[in-house]
């Protein structure tokens, strides 16, 4: 039989419940399709709750103990580094990147730096800088927008907000058919759409949004009224008083990341923020609609997902870089020409997941070998069988602090191994309280630890 094509659709800080399927007040048809078509897994899990190690971590399937990429750093990974998007192009396939990859540094021009995208496995670029990055880095997009007089305007929006209110929201300088997030697809559409090589297709479309700034463009600024939008969760209760802090406690005091944000201002954030999702979710549609006019779309592998979340005002709180479900929670969706076929594999599976899960799941879907040390785990077993367990935990870092996610229980340490958020998840999914302090909660702790230990020594590489 053929090799399927494959379409890997990366999001930047998209939340867990971003999607019309977990919350029906979103507008996403193409993102529904996709899930009731495939299988939607709702517990996925961040190796690390920030973009760049959050990405080396999916391309390599190591984890921040493992890369030394802890946090926002300007990094280059490595030429020739053994990624799973190389083991799909020796499997036989043309690959192909739209968007945002994150894998080596967002200054200068992208396009001096092709080579390493090439040694990573990706034979066609077309690679842009993350929202903020766009105004310092070069790309093919940027060079469009200064011959259309449009970069110096987006520059001059991004310093105005970072000089006065960084999360100010209002539409983007840019008309909507520049806008970065369609942009990317329209070049992916017309890429696919004239693609004509003998050999399978790999294609990373690679969202820069919905990461804030919250500038999306009409008509999507205004599809959502903010006053139809959730409430944000409260911020957490502690069950005593906690003698151990961790790097969230910095960020709950940080006002770039506390700030002493309104309801009404929340809303409007929320409003912005959905607008954007619709926005991805229609150029999603209309990559869909030419693979239905190729008559490709049957055989057509599609997984869709996100590098981390975003706070959006829960636990009064914006951005990422913590461990709280907004932040380390992402959507996944896996849809395959088999799922598509089985009406009774159209499911979703609550069981936990990583984010690195997903390259030897496309390795395998391509008929390809990881021959590299890596500690993704392919979820090809819970695509035949929706009632196994996965794994019985995820693991996820930030800045030398771990957390571990069971279908019970989240826990993180900080940087001196010392407990400082403990949950009920299953009691307590929003996670309200606090159990860290609580001494009824010692052994929980005790055994969650030895845990953690375990995943950290079984995932050690020895050279």
């Amino acid at each position: 039989m053929r090799k399927p094509n494959i379409l890997f659709i990366m999001t930047d800080q998209f939340r867990w419940d971003g999607l019309g399927k977990i919350s029906p007040w979103m507008n996403t048809p193409a993102l529904n399709r996709i899930a009731e078509e495939g299988v939607l897994f709702t517990n996925c899990i961040t190796n690390s709750p920030v973009c760049v190690p959050a990405r080396i971590s999916l391309a390599t399937g190591l984890y921040p103990h493992n890369t030394g990429v802890w946090s926002y750093v300007d990094y280059d990974m490595e030429k020739g580094t053994p990624t799973w998007m190389k083991a799909i192009q020796e499997a036989g396939y043309r690959t192909s990147i739209f968007g945002k990859s994150h894998l080596h540094r967002h200054k200068g021009d992208l396009r001096d730096r092709e080579y390493l995208m090439k040694s990573y496995g990706f034979e066609d670029i077309y690679e842009i800088a993350g929202p903020r990055a766009n105004r310092l880095a070069k790309s093919y997009m940027t060079e469009e927008w200064e011959k259309k007089g449009l970069l110096s305007g987006y520059i001059d929006d991004f310093e105005e907000r970072f000089l006065n209110k960084e999360y100010v929201v209002r539409p983007s300088p840019l008309p909507l058919e520049d806008y970065a997030d369609v942009h990317i697809a329209q070049k992916a559409k017309k890429y696919l759409q004239e693609y004509n090589d003998t050999r399978p297709w790999f294609c990373m479309l690679s969202f820069g949004g919905p990461h804030e700034p919250w500038d999306t463009p009409e008509p999507y600024a205004s599809m959502y009224d903010p006053q139809s939008m959730p409430s944000a969760i409260p911020r957490p209760l502690s069950k005593g008083e906690r003698s151990s802090k961790g790097y969230l406690d910095d960020l709950m005091a940080t006002p770039r990341n506390s700030p002493p944000l309104t309801e009404e201002e929340i809303s409007r954030l929320r409003a912005d923020y959905a607008g954007n999702i619709s926005l991805i979710d229609e150029q999603i549609g209309g990559i869909l609609e030419v693979l239905e006019q190729r008559q490709q779309l049957d055989h057509t592998v599609i997984v869709f997902t996100s590098d981390h979340g975003e706070m959006l005002g829960d636990y009064g709180l914006l951005y990422k870089e913590n461990f709280l479900k907004g932040s380390v929670n992402i959507p996944l969706m896996v849809r395959t020409p088999y799922t598509k076929q089985q009406n009774d594999l159209r499911t979703v599976y609550n069981g936990v997941v990583e984010l690195n899960d997903i390259g030897p799941t496309l390795v395998d879907l391509a008929g390809g070998n990881l021959k590299h040390l890596q500690f993704g785990k392919s979820l090809i077993p819970v695509l035949d069988n929706q009632k196994i367990s996965h794994r019985n935990s995820a693991f996820s870092e930030i800045n030398g602090e771990v957390m571990l996610l069971t279908d019970e229980w989240k826990i993180a340490l900080n940087k001196n191994g010392e407990c400082y958020l403990l949950f009920n998840v299953r009691e307590d999914p929003d996670e309200q309280v606090n159990l860290a302090a609580s001494y009824s909660m010692k052994e929980v702790i005790a055994t969650l630890k030895e845990m953690i230990l375990q995943r950290i020594l079984s995932s050690q590489i020895i050279f």
